[in-house]
C-alpha cells in the first residue's frame, strides 16, 4: 500500500520534479547524439567543439535577460515557451540528421537556439522550484528534486549512448524533442493561482540592475558566485580536456574514464539521498567545506591514480558536491525574496558557465606551456585557494538555517551567528 505523499511534495513540486526528470533523460542522451551527428556528417573533433560552443555562447549571452524576464512574467509561461523552443530546435536537428546531410552551420545555429531556450528556462525553473517549497522540510524537498535530476542525467547518458549505437543519433535527438514537449506539457499544468502577481518595475534594464544590487549586497552570495565562476572553469578544463588524455595514456582508454564519470554521477545521487536525512545548521560553512573535495579529481589525474582509485575519488567528490548544491539551494530559498529569485539565479548561472568555454579553449595551450601534470595540480590549487578565501567571508561562516525558513523579505541580510534562534538538527 502506497503511503500518503509528504506534506512538502505539493502539486507544483511533483509536476516540476517529474518534468525535470523527463527533460533531463532526453537532454543527457542528446548531448552524445549531437556529437556523433557532427562526426557522422564528416565533421572533426574541432567541429564537435564548435557546435557545443555555439550552445554555451548563446546560453551565456541570454542568461541575464532570461532571469529578468522570468521575474517580470509568469515563470511557468517562460518555462513552457523555453521548452517549446528547445523542442523545435531539437526536432529540426533530428529532421536534418534523419533526412540528409546537415551542414555544420545549420547544426551550430540549432544548438544556439537550444542554448537560448536554456538561458530563459534555467532562471525561471530555479525560481519556480525554490518558490514551490516552504517550511522546515525545504532541504529534503530540494534533495529529492536533485536526486531525480541527477538520476535522470545518469540514466539518460547511458540510454542515449546505447540508442545512438543502436538506431543512430537522429532518433535520439527526436526523442529529446518529444521529451521537451512532454516536460512543457507538464509545466503547463502548474497551479499559479496562489502566486501573487509581481510588479514589473521600470523595465528589463532596471530589473537587471536590481538583481545585480541584490547579489552585491550579500557578500556570501557574490563570494560563492565568483568562486564557482573559476572553480567550474578549471573543473571543466580538467574533465573535458585533461581527463580523456590521461585516460588514453595511463588508464586504458575511454572505458575507465567513462566509469569514473559514472561514479561521480552515482555520488551526486548518493549525496542527494544523504541530504534527505541530515540538516546541517550552518548552511554555507558546511557547504563550502564540501567544495574542497572538488580538488581531488584533478590531483588524482595528476598522479595519476589507477582507474579504481580514480573511481573512488570521483564517487566521494560527487557526494560532497551534491551536499553543497542542496545547501546552496536552501540558502537562496531562505535569504532571497521570492520576486527576485529568477534574476538572482540568472547571475548565479552566468557566473557558473561564463568562463567555461575560455577555460576549455586555453587548456591545450596551458598544457603545452607548463605541462599537463603541472596544469592539473594548478587546477587543484585554484579550487583549494578559492574555497579557503570564501571561508574567510564572515557571512559564509555565520549564515544559519532558520526554523520554518521562508524566503527573506527584501533587503534582509544573513542572521549573525549570535542571534537568538531555536536549535535545529540537520540545483530542466
Amino acid at each position: 500500500m502506497v503511503g500518503a505523499r509528504p506534506a512538502w511534495a505539493g502539486r507544483n513540486y511533483l509536476l516540476l520534479t517529474g518534468a525535470t526528470v523527463v527533460a533531463n533523460l532526453g537532454s543527457s542522451g542528446a548531448m552524445i547524439a549531437a556529437a556523433f551527428a557532427v562526426l557522422a556528417a564528416g565533421g572533426s573533433a574541432t567541429d564537435v567543439g564548435l557546435v557545443a560552443a555555439a550552445r554555451t555562447i548563446a546560453l551565456v549571452l541570454f542568461l541575464l535577460l532570461g532571469g529578468a524576464v522570468a521575474d517580470r512574467l509568469p515563470r511557468h509561461r517562460v518555462m513552457v515557451a523555453a521548452n517549446a523552443l528547445s523542442c523545435v530546435s531539437q526536432g529540426l536537428f533530428a529532421l536534418l540528421v534523419l533526412t540528409g546531410e546537415p551542414r555544420l552551420w545549420q547544426m551550430a545555429v540549432l544548438a544556439a537556439l537550444g542554448g537560448t531556450g536554456q538561458a530563459f528556462f534555467a532562471p525561471a525553473s530555479e525560481g519556480m522550484v525554490l518558490a514551490s517549497v516552504s517550511g522546515e522540510q525545504a532541504g529534503r524537498a530540494f534533495a529529492v528534486f536533485r536526486m531525480g535530476m541527477n538520476g535522470a542525467n545518469i540514466g539518460g547518458t547511458a540510454l542515449g549512448g546505447a540508442l545512438v549505437a543502436a538506431v543512430g543519433p537522429g532518433w535520439v535527438l527526436a526523442i529529446d524533442a518529444v521529451c521537451f514537449a512532454v516536460a512543457g506539457l507538464l509545466r503547463a499544468f502548474l497551479d499559479v493561482g496562489k502566486v501573487a502577481a509581481r510588479a514589473r518595475g521600470g523595465g528589463v534594464l532596471h530589473d537587471l540592475r536590481d538583481g545585480w544590487r541584490e547579489v552585491v549586497s550579500r557578500p556570501w552570495l557574490w563570494g560563492v558566485v565568483v568562486q564557482f565562476a573559476l572553480v567550474n572553469a578549471v573543473v571543466s578544463a580538467a574533465e573535458a580536456v585533461y581527463g580523456p588524455l590521461v585516460a588514453e595514456e595511463h588508464l586504458g582508454g575511454p572505458g575507465p574514464w567513462g566509469l569514473a564519470l559514472a561514479a561521480f554521477g552515482a555520488g551526486t545521487v548518493a549525496g542527494a539521498l544523504l541530504m534527505t536525512r541530515i540538516r546541517p545548521r550552518r548552511l554555507l560553512l558546511t557547504g563550502s567545506l564540501c567544495v574542497f573535495p572538488l580538488a581531488l579529481p584533478s590531483a588524482a589525474l595528476a598522479v595519476p591514480l589507477p582507474a579504481t582509485g580514480l573511481g573512488v575519488v570521483m564517487l566521494g567528490t560527487g557526494i560532497a558536491v551534491e551536499v553543497f548544491a542542496v545547501l546552496w539551494m536552501m540558502a537562496l530559498h531562505q535569504e532571497i525574496p521570492e520576486e527576485k529569485l529568477s534574476r538572482v539565479s540568472s547571475y548565479d548561472w552566468f557566473g557558473s558557465v561564463a568562463m567555461v568555454p575560455l577555460a576549455t579553449a586555453l587548456a591545450g595551450p596551458v598544457q603545452d606551456l607548463i605541462g599537463r601534470r603541472t596544469a592539473l595540480w594548478g587546477c587543484s590549487a585554484v579550487i583549494v585557494l578559492l574555497t579557503a578565501a570564501v571561508l574567510c567571508v564572515p557571512d559564509v561562516r555565520r549564515l544559519v538555517r532558520r526554523t520554518g525558513a521562508e524566503p527573506a523579505a527584501a533587503g534582509a541580510l544573513p542572521r549573525p551567528a549570535g542571534a537568538a534562534e531555536p536549535h535545529t538538527a540537520e540545483a530542466e
